[in-house]
């Protein structure tokens, strides 16, 4: 299947892509242009909570496609995002405990396909995406799941540490990977878990790691201290698939 991620330039044609309901990732909307026009775009904006970015001129120019931009270009997804609730109603579906993958801030869009891709091969139902400071479902991230984002649902959540609280009270634990936790082998994680795997340089944020109810760490060997964060997330979901099914 052939992905194309669509940018949409002018003031009227992105107006009319909120109002037709598309899911826009990304609105660069021209510095100190807020007057008119562009203040009702801003309003539509706001109220399908679009993350908004305002930007130079010259950057808007180098991004244009047509030289027509107007102040305003959005990206709009690849892919539709599901609800959090859709998620759990696969894991339902199946008779099986929920196993969901969250990513706290992972901005590289071949990482995030890469895991979408081990989310759909290890059997998770689902992965939870922030709304900012994280790649988006772009044509990139489409072809780097290799089709995996035709069967894995992936949600886009405003704010992770409340999605956290609120799977919990659905009987889901959480699970971070930090090199200060206890070596995965030693831990048990089945039952409903939702495994979060942090940003590429930074790792899991502090709010994000203070709602998981465990840190885990996997065993490393060599010279160099740290995994890509889509390997580490495969290494993980695999132990969860291990522990599940060859107990």
């Amino acid at each position: 299947m052939r992905y194309e991620e669509l940018t949409i330039e002018g003031r009227n044609a992105v107006l009319e892509a909120f109002r037709a309901g598309k899911t826009i990732d990304r609105l660069l909307v021209l510095e100190g242009n807020k007057e008119g026009a562009m203040s009702t775009l801003l309003k539509e904006a706001k109220k399908q909570n679009a993350v908004v970015s305002f930007v130079k001129k010259e950057r808007l120019d180098q991004l244009s496609a047509t030289g027509k931009h107007q102040g305003v270009i959005a990206y709009a997804a690849a892919y539709e995002y599901a609800e959090v609730s859709d998620l759990l109603e696969a894991a339902k579906q199946k008779g099986e405990a929920p196993f969901l993958i969250l990513l706290d801030g992972i901005e590289d869009p071949h990482n995030l396909g890469a895991i979408i891709r081990t989310a759909n091969l290890a059997g998770a139902h689902g992965v939870i995406i922030p709304k900012r400071r994280a790649a988006g479902l772009t044509a990139t991230v489409a072809k780097t799941s290799a089709g995996a984002l035709n069967y894995t649902p992936v949600a886009k959540v405003t704010n992770l540490v409340q999605t956290m609280e609120e799977l919990k009270k659905e009987g889901l634990w959480f699970v971070c990977a930090a090199m200060d936790g206890e070596v995965m082998y030693r831990q048990n994680l089945t039952g409903p878990i939702g495994i979060v795997i942090g940003n590429e340089g930074e790792g899991v944020s502090r709010l994000v790691r203070e709602k998981c109810d465990f840190i885990t760490s996997i065993p490393m060997k060599g010279e160099i201290d740290s995994l890509n964060a889509s390997v580490a997330a495969g290494v993980l979901a695999y132990e969860i698939v291990r522990q599940r099914s060859y107990k």
